[in-house]
């Protein structure tokens, strides 16, 4: 199939139609391929990607969405229920993430359209504050766990990042992130929690240096926030690691994920006004007229940005709380099925996110473990540096005897990969992102094949 997956169904438009095809018939093709494709993540199979899985809820905000899907909010003079919307959505998640901590009040924030933006905002941001204090060369500083849209920012606005390396707790090793700051270095990163491996990093110690140094600190929550921010209130040992912390200068947390919004929508908060003028773009002398922008995108969905405001109105804190509860209980009951084996371990101390590989002393490939627990119809991401996988624990994956079922297939991963000691695995660690063609037709293949076609352990 490679990257034609459905030329054997439907016909495959190689170019521009003469005529439109009835509605009828594109919806029934669109109902039966996202049927199909949504099966696994009902099951309670699925690491990350599906974070609600509740299909009233989307019904909801999919009916929000059709009331502004159309809408730009460029336009905020038709459609004034925008500001609203992403007013209270800042406020909210400033709330959350404690900024009344702040003296005066003034955490404030911009909306964006994911992780990645609001990730390559923050760096724009201090390149710019770097030379309003002459800084021409400016760095960065991180762990080598950030987020690679860090990297992608870095690129693309001409900065220096220098990586830090972990602990043997998977979490940034203070003492690299100090020795690899200097005159000209503008920012610290640390995650709340890591994509990786789900960890928080000490993000009390990157504040305290970041003060030390007059520098500023990023506070990546896009993967974790939405579901750490209510650990300590649930009673579980979650760090802070946000605006209580006077180092802390930016977060970002995205309500597309663990908000329960739909996609895509980031929320990114800036400690002051002062910092968040850095990231707007304003062009007075264009003919077309004034010219003014508070990030990189320009035309948005207004539909995107109302779901988002439905859905964090609608749970409410209580709502919010209950689901942490249950994702919250369901990692540690990962985290005891991974332990349960003697051949893997978990890495670090997870909240939500459970990666883990197999001990030395095993000898065995993890990703040999993947391939049959892909043949299972469950979804873990790869890793690598270590090899490893990870089960990001969402809603659906919270379901009566999801976890039950993930034990049982492990274990019998375990024997698969005993089995074959020398054999290659076909899986192996992708995030996102394009590849070359022949990688693009390897990869697909795979994951069609292994759910299919792999032999039982």
């Amino acid at each position: 199939m490679g990257l034609y997956p459905y030329a054997e169904r439907f016909p495959v438009v190689r170019d521009f139609p003469e005529h439109g095809r009835p509605r009828a018939d594109i919806l029934r093709e669109i109902e039966m391929m996202a049927t199909e494709e949504d099966s696994p993540y009902h099951e309670g199979k699925i690491s990350g990607s599906i974070y609600s899985g509740d299909e009233a809820h989307y019904e909801f905000l999919n009916e929000v969405f059709g009331h502004y899907s159309h809408a730009n909010v460029l336009q905020r003079d038709m459609y004034p229920s925008a500001t609203r919307f992403e007013g209270e959505i800042i406020a909210m998640t400033a709330d959350m993430m404690h900024g009344s901590a702040v003296e005066g009040g003034t955490v404030c924030g911009v909306l964006t359209s994911g992780g990645t933006e609001s990730l390559m905002n923050p760096l724009l941001v201090y390149r710019e504050w770097g030379r309003e204090r002459g800084i021409t060369n400016p760095n960065i500083v991180m762990p080598v766990s950030a987020h690679p849209a860090f990297n992608k920012g870095a690129h693309y606005f001409g900065i220096e990042l220098r990586r830090a390396t972990l602990t043997d707790a998977y979490v940034a090793d203070m003492e690299s992130v100090a020795s690899l700051i200097d005159e000209n270095t503008v920012a610290l990163i640390g995650s709340a929690g890591t994509y990786p491996h789900g960890l928080i990093d000490p993000i009390a110690e990157l504040s305290a240096l970041a003060l030390e140094r007059s520098i500023n600190l990023h506070v990546d929550g896009c993967l974790g926030g939405f579901v750490l921010a209510w650990g300590e209130d649930l009673g579980y040992p979650v760090p802070v690691f946000d605006f209580r912390l006077p180092g802390v200068t930016s977060m970002s947390a995205d309500t597309h994920k663990y908000g329960f919004g739909l996609k895509g929508s980031s929320v990114l908060l800036y400690r002051t006004p002062e910092l968040r003028r850095l990231q707007y773009f304003i062009q007075p002398g264009w003919p077309g007229g004034l010219y003014t922008s508070p990030g990189m995108s320009g035309s948005r969905s207004g539909g995107i940005i109302a779901a988002a405001w439905a859905s964090m109105v609608s749970l409410g804190r209580e709502g919010y709380l209950a689901i942490a509860g249950d994702i919250f209980r369901t990692a540690a009951e990962l985290v005891q099925a991974v332990q349960a084996l003697p051949e893997l371990t978990v890495l670090g101390e997870p909240f939500f996110n459970v990666a883990f590989t197999t001990t030395a002393e095993s000898g065995l490939d993890i990703y040999l473990v993947n391939d049959y627990m892909a043949s299972k119809r469950w979804r873990l991401n790869g890793l690598q540096l270590p090899p490893a996988v990870h089960f990001c624990v969402t809603r659906p994956n919270t379901q009566p005897g999801v976890v039950e079922r993930f034990a049982a297939d492990l274990a019998d991963g375990v024997a698969y990969a005993r089995e074959r000691v020398g054999t290659a695995a076909r899986s192996g660690a992708l995030y996102a992102g394009t590849m070359t063609d022949q990688q693009a037709e390897a990869g697909m293949a795979w994951w069609l094949d292994a759910t299919q076609a792999l032999p039982p352990a």
